[in-house]
């Protein structure tokens, strides 16, 4: 068992957990491109900053960790044939891009982070929010 304290650190934990081991049965188009995008998420050091979150075989990224999450960052939906959709932010925005390669729809997620993004925020949207509003941003909230 690995004890993890920090609530990114967690999260990241767990995905990379779950993504080693398929949800569906092997045989489902969505288990190894999906664990290919959580691992070449996980490699880049500004998504690995982000609070990670996953549903529906979509990968999202918060600038905070407790609900209610960010959605100012564009998410990576995996497709049935092992290709990536980089949409969002939010679920009523355009698609931005469709590409082959897990590595391809990362780069395309850190081409649009916002400004100064991370590390994620111990707290909700709300929160962040607020401490963004006095000025304090560029620590985290730490």
């Amino acid at each position: 068992m690995t004890i993890v304290s920090e609530p990114v650190e967690a999260a990241w934990h767990k995905i990379l957990t779950a993504a080693g081991e398929p949800r569906l049965p092997e045989e489902s188009p969505l288990s190894a491109p999906f664990a290919e995008l959580v691992l070449a998420a996980h490699a880049e050091p500004l998504l690995r900053r982000l609070f990670p979150w996953t549903g529906m075989w979509e990968l999202h990224f918060s600038r905070c960790t407790e609900a209610r999450l960010t959605w100012d960052i564009p998410y990576v939906r995996t497709l049935g044939d092992g290709r990536y959709t980089v949409e969002g932010p939010s679920r009523s925005s355009p698609r931005i891009a469709e590409t082959d390669s897990a590595r391809a729809a990362v780069a395309t997620v850190v081409d649009r982070l916002p400004p100064h993004c991370g590390p994620a925020f111990i707290g909700n949207a709300e929160e962040l929010a607020a401490f963004e509003r006095r000025g304090e941003a560029g620590d985290g909230g730490h």
